[in-house]
């Protein structure tokens, strides 16, 4: 098979149709991952919950713009203070559910232990799932 300059050129434009198509495709990947990664890592200004009390109270109490921004900072604040106490509650939470988990697997016999740490992990999952930090 002979190969003319033209066959050359659309051979060539096709490879680099095809090598810009995956280079394309890996940065959006990459950019699509670092947003949803940083979504979920990222602390959120506003929870949907802090959302839905501005706009009843905008609502009811006909909130200027300025006091809108004023309630939902003032809610934010009072969420990250919650989430301080419960990071130091924490630990206690956990001491008090291993403790309570050791004492359920003692009064099991050998067979059911396995069955119990089996729903103990799948509880945990869901935990984490429904809380992520």
């Amino acid at each position: 098979m002979t190969s003319n300059p033209a066959s050359k050129k659309a051979i060539a434009l096709l490879l680099l149709v095809f090598g810009l198509g995956v280079a394309f495709g890996a940065l959006g990947l990459r950019l699509m991952s670092a947003r949803v990664y940083g979504a979920r890592t990222a602390p959120r200004a506003q929870s949907a919950g802090d959302h839905r009390v501005v706009n009843r109270l905008t609502h009811d109490l006909d909130l200027t713009p300025d006091q809108q921004t004023q309630v939902s900072d003032i809610l934010t604040g009072m969420q990250v203070r919650y989430n301080a106490i419960r990071q130091q509650m924490n630990p206690q939470f956990d001491e008090v559910r291993s403790q309570g988990r050791e004492q359920m697997r003692q009064i099991l016999t050998p067979e059911q232990r396995p069955k119990l740490d089996e729903f103990f992990r799948q509880v945990d999952e869901e935990r984490r799932k429904r809380n992520p930090r």
